[in-house]
């Protein structure tokens, strides 16, 4: 039985034999809180009259079905969240009326109830595969259509849908109806319908190609922080529009863009045409640092970039998703570089977002990034950070071997030829091929269809006036993904001036190919401080550091004088220790040292959250204690001295929060929240608020605080700190009650559940995580099916107790592997938390060893 899943032959069998006309959906939205009337007229047409195929709808109750006018019963046509559909006409009508779920778990038309005013907010999220929970579909990206939607709905409040809102025609007893126009043509799990007592404001671009409305939406709740931050958001709105419709040299497609702010969200936003979600996260009630800024910016101009990637020109199947989110991602640095200013934007890109595509292509689950979507559940499986930050980082190699003109003007001529169209990556890779004349397959094999990553290490030769006799990089591979590659790297000599200042001192630029470079340039170069390979971030590659030069990074890497090659340091320097070849109390030093003076604001929020992994994780257990103490000392005097008000102060203090285990620490996290102790410049706001709050119940101290709080912060957010909070605390009662809300109760909001999981694995309390191996193991049987995608995978990944990792544990997982017959999906991170397990025994013997 297929179930909810669809393959890519099949989808191709289908797409084969029909050809889509238009839906014409009529929603009612007005008959209850648990479901919604659903009617979807489809017209379309079939290549082979007489043939059968099916038409998809997840979780209704069908009332009725008629095909061409005859009655079909629902009984017998459908089973198995697909309607069957027999003896097809030249042309079709099929018509279906049916009873829809609202759902809580953030897929399909999701609904919300505001617990600070208890007003009423829907929204959909449809990718990949959950119009069907909304209509009647065919449900593959290759069968586009127009959709005209129709909506009933209370009078009061906001419809949005991919089409212009028009003006609703009241239906009396408090009810109206909005008739959309048609839409362009579009896939499936781009359409989408926002519904509810929403506030919107409206702004206009004015561009070389004419006028888009800016729509902006947010629960009442949060009106005052999107007014806040309006200007910001229309101004970044405003940059991308005109970076993009030049760059791209097509106007933007759908007319009207609206962006929605909204609740218990799964993803950062997505790319509805016309009608963006977004985290209403991203509308924070409290301070935050500039890595945060930067980030929504990326996000508002990655969800941007997909109106011409994604959108207008959609990929045929799954197999091509990678490409949608590279590019886009590609898209939104290189638009923040050159458009907004978040002119760094790169240096953040591998102080952050590279380091978790890195993180990822070194699990067991790693796979090329152009992945063999043969079905939907793979597609669910492969679709991570390899999607997102390698990806992207595979493009910016890309752009640099055929060249940012050449690359562009392919990306020209590919939306004149494919607009409001379907593409394959082989259509990209002609038009960039035409546009060069580089020949390119070769390059999509060698970087798109194998797994793994590389490392590249330096090997150095002396003679005896300390200048290099011989310098070569070492290129290596995992040996289950051995693949050799091609890198352009720059590298660079740094040595300390007259000034103190760790300056660059030579550069050069050079292919690194096979096993064993030699890199005759660098011969009777005097050794610098530092030798960096990857210089200017060039390739996607891992990269060591050789003695002199970790010694250099431990001592003075805040003397480097470039931000961008500092990341490539920090970069370096994580790496090493993640692979048990410096010590996690080496890399602990090292960010103490030189984090006070980092300025890349990625580097300041990402970088302590690092060092406290290599603490708590990857050090000596023997000696965690003494670093543990060292580690909460160090982030007091970072706090105490950096600026007031600044960024570093922030993140200071939350970071010594989260380590605080001493009475000193705790003393102080419960005097700034009491108010009797202060630091000049910081803002105890609410967020932060409940920070302390959580750092008290996980050293069990929280007392009353947690409930004394939420009577103050009765919002969802304060929902769900407090959730947070409670998991925190090193009581088994707390442990139970978080486990059974996260992990086995299927009422509890998905954001609530995504709270209490990443606060639930905390280290100092494996006393009371123990019993939770088994309860892991057993969730992972059975969790995939019980919670649906999102939220089981949000359960396995984060939840798995990797302080308690031994080589009992590693047996035990082992074991269960080799036995389960859980779904594939769910296995996927059991061997993911299994291989962390693994990676921290290794790397606490490295810093045994020390």
């Amino acid at each position: 039985m297929p179930g909810t899943n669809l393959t890519r032959d099949e989808a191709a069998t289908r797409a084969a034999l029909l050809d889509v006309t238009s839906y014409s959906i009529d929603l009612d939205l007005t008959t209850g809180e648990k479901t919604f009337a659903s009617t979807t007229t489809l017209e379309f047409s079939c290549t082979e009259p007489g043939a059968e195929t099916f038409a998809d709808l997840v979780g209704a109750v069908v009332h009725e079905i008629t095909l061409n006018g005859e009655s079909i019963d629902p009984a017998t046509a459908y089973a198995d969240s697909r309607i069957t559909l027999t003896g097809l006409a030249a042309e079709n009508t099929l018509v279906v009326r049916a009873d829809c779920a609202y759902s809580h778990t953030g897929e399909g038309l999701h609904r919300f109830v505001d617990p600070v005013d208890g007003r009423v907010y829907l929204y959909s999220q449809f990718e990949v595969p959950d119009a069907r929970r909304v209509f009647t579909t065919f449900e593959q990206p290759d069968l586009k259509s127009v959709f005209r939607f129709t909506v009933t709905a209370p009078e009061d409040w906001k419809v949005v849908s991919n089409a212009p809102t028009p003006e609703p025609t009241p239906f009396g007893d408090g009810k109206a109806q909005w008739a959309f126009e048609p839409t362009e043509r579009m896939s499936t799990y781009i359409t989408a319908l926002v519904a509810g007592e929403y506030h919107e404001v409206q702004d206009v671009y004015e561009g070389k190609h004419g006028t888009i409305p800016l729509g902006h939406f947010c629960r009442q709740s949060l009106v005052e922080y999107l007014e806040r931050d309006r200007e910001e958001i229309v101004r970044l709105t405003k940059q991308g529009f005109e970076f993009f419709e030049e760059l791209f040299d097509f106007p933007y497609p759908f007319g009207k863009y609206d962006q929605l702010y909204v609740p218990e969200y799964n993803m950062g936003a997505m790319e509805n045409a016309g009608a963006v979600t977004l985290r209403d996260e991203y509308l924070p009630r409290s301070r935050q640092p500039r890595s945060f800024y930067e980030f929504r910016a990326s996000v508002i101009l990655h969800e941007m970039a997909h109106m011409w990637f994604g959108d207008l020109v959609t990929m045929k199947w799954w197999d091509d998703l990678w490409l949608n989110e590279s590019f886009a991602e590609w898209a939104c640095y290189h638009a923040e570089v050159e458009a907004t200013e978040y002119d760094d934007a790169w240096t953040g890109f591998a102080n952050a977002r590279k380091q978790t595509g890195y993180r990822q292509d070194q699990m067991p689950s790693t796979h090329p990034i152009a992945a063999d979507n043969h079905d939907l559940h793979a597609v669910e499986v492969n679709f991570d950070m390899i999607t997102y930050a390698k990806g992207a980082s595979v493009l910016k190699q890309l752009v640099a071997w055929v060249g940012i003109e050449d690359f562009i003007a392919g990306l020209r001529q590919y939306f004149k030829d494919f607009a409001f169209g379907n593409s394959e990556f082989k259509d990209l890779l002609a038009a960039l091929e035409k546009a060069s004349g580089r020949e390119l397959t070769g390059w999509a094999q060698e970087w798109l269809q194998t797994a793994g990553v590389n490392t590249l290490s330096p090997e150095i030769e002396l003679d005896a006036d300390g200048a290099y006799s011989r310098v070569a990089v070492r290129q290596t591979a995992h040996p289950d993904w051995p693949t050799l590659r091609r890198h352009r790297i720059g590298i660079g000599c740094y040595s300390y001036d007259d000034n103190g200042s760790l300056v660059r001192t030579r550069y050069v630029e050079t292919d690194v190919e096979g096993e064993l470079t030699e890199i005759t340039e660098l011969v009777g170069e005097r050794q610098p401080d530092l030798l960096l390979l990857n210089d200017n971030d060039l390739a996607y590659a891992k990269i060591r550091l050789d003695e002199r030069s970790r010694a250099t990074a431990i001592e003075g890497l805040s003397k480097l004088d470039d931000s961008l090659a500092r990341a490539l340091v920090w970069g370096a320097a994580w790496d090493m220790t993640r692979d048990a070849e410096m010590p996690a109390t080496d890399y602990a030093e090292l960010v103490l040292a030189n984090i006070g003076q980092e300025t890349d604001a990625w580097g300041v929020s990402r970088i302590p959250a690092t060092a406290a992994t290599a603490v708590n994780l990857y050090s000596d257990p023997a000696r965690r204690e003494a670093l543990q103490t060292r580690w909460e000392e160090g982030l007091r005097e970072l706090a105490l001295a950096a600026e007031a008000g600044s960024d570093h102060q922030l993140t200071f203090v939350r970071s010594y929060a989260g380590a605080a285990r001493s009475e000193q620490a705790l003393s102080f996290v419960e005097a700034l929240l009491d108010g009797t102790e202060q630091l000049e410049g910081l803002a105890v706001d609410q967020d932060l608020r409940w920070s302390l709050v959580t750092s008290l119940a996980a050293a069990g101290r929280a007392g009353d605080r947690i409930e004394q709080e939420l009577a103050q912060d009765s919002t969802i957010s304060g929902q769900e700190h407090a959730a947070a909070a409670r998991a925190a605390q090193p009581d088994a009662d707390a442990k139970a009650e978080a486990w059974r809300l996260a992990v086995l109760d299927e009422s509890t909001p998905n954001e609530t559940a995504r709270s209490i999981v990443f606060s639930f694995v905390r280290t100092g309390q494996e006393e009371l995580l123990a019993p939770y191996v088994e309860k892991y193991l057993t969730a992972g049987e059975q969790a995939w099916e019980h919670l649906g995608t999102h939220r089981a995978s949000t359960v396995l990944g984060y939840i798995f107790p990797t302080p308690l990792a031994s080589p009992e544990l590693v047996e035990k997982v082992e074991s269960w592997l080799a036995t389960t017959d859980a779904p594939v999906p769910a296995q996927r991170y059991v061997r993911e938390g299994l291989a962390d397990a693994q990676r921290a025994l290794a790397a606490q013997g490295c810093d045994a060893a020390r």
